[in-house]
């Protein structure tokens, strides 16, 4: 027991460089970033078989592939068998989306390589990325070919590395910001991501920028986030926060206090995130984000090595940001620029998409004078930069495609992660289970029109942040009437981001079957609609009605 307590968390800052766990090792051994090489020149020549297991369940994330889960293959066996039972042959790519910001080429060509590569399939992620699905080894080499031509890459769009970075959708033509925090975006990924410096981190690290009131990149549970504010000395710049995330132990990122100008953002980034890599604990894969060296550390100690070790200077204090000016933080809709042109925001179906409707999308933007398109945290997207006599149309070509520019309250607050389909650690089905959920409600509640947000996840890791939705479903098995063992969700409601910003309440055992979904959102809105009072938002009554008005 004496030589574990000395070996502690395995922070290297600390002296502790000795691997603690398998990831560990595996990240000693060889960098995840050299195993493009070995994809070029051997894995795409030799085919699935060829590919080293270190290589196929690790080091492929620092290049965005992720094998698919086998078919046919269910939830309730998840948890029970191994890794290689569970993979099929096929690989999920995550194409990186910084800031969310596509050219027409751009989304052309992924609508290409999903058309020709990935049978189809495309997915809009609440991170702003875009994922393919049935990709395989052989073809990996040509896809990212087709992807760097115009800009894009999947490099470090999964691992333990700086993970794509979340920016406003609406940087830089938005007439209410507050900064534009596009450079620092830009900035950041020209000098960090694909580097050395920070290939190998303990475990994920998550990023957003936003100098948007309508605080529109879930800051708050991200490892670190700048969100825009006015220091009423400084001007405009950014608030720094740090150490949030969900998954089954969820914490809200913590202010620093300090106030950043653009011009340091990158800087600041850099020092944070070299703090995670060097007194990040690194011996439990699960105890392993920032969020809980934050949590031990407490923010003044965490400020101050960031100052003294990192920064070899002191940050400016400053203002926290506001409350968001609107509820919807998605940017859907018609919306006035700053320089008098229009962005519209659509939504399509808990983000699924396809590779001919994202060519679709992009014909359309281009056939309206746009060359910019925007993809949300949300899972929507937004066209940029229409003249004021061409939104109509645009707007008729969109709603054509079932793209809806004013969608109901459903289909506009609906979010589902990627789910048993594809997911290896999903227990449930989401995306299907999600559309049509959309389609029941809008028949059953034509009526209601106030913001609502329903999170569908597959498993208990909140890759669709169920513990921040209005009404958050967690999927897990669950015996029905007749006690057969089916598929359905753990109820969670009244989280918000945002305005009190908090993981709402557990409804204690409250589960209900996939089946019994439609039902059981229909009761819980009807009540909400009967009983709330001038203003009250969704979670606010949640926090406060009886658990039998929520049952």
């Amino acid at each position: 027991a004496g030589r574990h307590r000395h070996r502690g968390e395995g922070q290297w800052a600390l002296g502790h460089r000795e691997p603690l766990n398998g990831n560990e090792q595996l990240k000693k051994d060889d960098d995840g970033l050299n195993v493009r090489r070995r994809i070029e020149t051997i894995y795409a020549h030799g085919g699935f078989d060829s590919i080293d297991p270190n290589d196929l369940r690790g080091r492929f994330r620092w290049w965005g592939l992720y094998t698919q889960r086998r078919p046919g293959i269910d939830g309730g066996k998840t948890g029970v068998l191994e890794p290689h039972e569970l993979d099929d042959t096929h690989f999920m790519m995550r194409v990186r989306v910084d800031g969310g910001a596509l050219t027409v080429a751009q989304l052309r060509a992924v609508g290409e390589v999903s058309e020709a590569y990935a049978r189809g399939t495309a997915d809009l992620t609440d991170r702003q990325n875009i994922q393919l699905h049935w990709v395989n080894i052989e073809d990996v080499p040509a896809i990212w070919e087709r992807l760097e031509s115009v800009g894009l890459s999947t490099t470090e769009a999964c691992g333990d590395v700086p993970r794509v970075i979340i920016g406003s959708p609406v940087a830089g033509i938005a007439a209410d910001e507050i900064i534009d925090g596009s450079w620092a975006v830009d900035e950041i990924h020209r000098r960090y991501i694909g580097s050395p410096e920070f290939s190998n981190l303990p475990r994920k690290f998550k990023t957003a920028v936003s100098g948007s009131p309508v605080q529109d990149v879930v800051h708050e549970i991200n490892d670190v986030a700048f969100v825009g504010v006015e220091h009423p000395e400084h001007g405009p710049g950014f608030d720094v926060w740090v150490g949030g995330g969900l998954s089954t132990n969820p914490k809200l990122a913590v202010r620093l206090g300090a106030w950043v100008p653009l011009a340091e953002v990158p800087e600041v980034w850099a020092g944070v995130t070299g703090i995670f890599r060097d007194y990040g604990y690194r011996r439990l894969r699960h105890r392993a984000r920032l969020k809980f060296l934050v949590a031990d550390w407490g923010v003044e100690k965490f400020r101050q090595v960031l100052e003294d070790e990192y920064l070899e200077r002191k940050l400016v204090d400053g203002p926290a940001p506001a409350e968001p000016n609107r509820a919807w933080r998605d940017h859907v809709g018609i919306h006035e620029q700053a320089d008098g042109r229009f962005y519209v925001g659509f939504a399509p179906r808990v983000g699924r998409v396809d590779g001919a409707l994202l060519s679709k999308v992009a014909d359309l933007a281009e056939e309206h004078g746009s060359d910019r398109l925007r993809t949300t945290v949300e899972q929507k997207m937004i066209i940029l930069d229409i003249p004021a006599d061409r939104v109509d149309s645009l707007v008729e070509g969109l709603e054509a495609l079932d793209l809806r520019v004013k969608p109901s309250p459903f289909r506009r607050g609906t979010l589902a992660c990627t789910g048993i389909e594809f997911c290896k650690l999903a227990i449930v089905e989401t995306k299907a289970r999600g559309a049509a959920l959309i389609d029941d409600l809008e028949r059953r509640l034509p009526e209601f029109d106030e913001p609502i947000s329903i999170h569908l996840n597959g498993c208990p890791n909140a890759c669709a942040r169920i513990q921040t939705a209005d009404i958050g479903l967690k999927g897990q098995l669950v015996i029905d009437d007749n006690g057969e063992q089916v598929e359905g969700y753990q109820v969670h409601l009244g989280g918000s981001l945002g305005f009190d910003a908090g993981f709402g309440r557990k409804v204690r055992g409250l589960k209900v079957t996939s089946d019994q979904l439609p039902d059981y959102i229909e009761r819980v809105v009807r009540r909400f609609a009967e009983q709330r009072t001038e203003g009250e938002r969704f979670a606010q009554w949640a926090v406060r009605a009886s658990e039998e008005d929520l049952a």
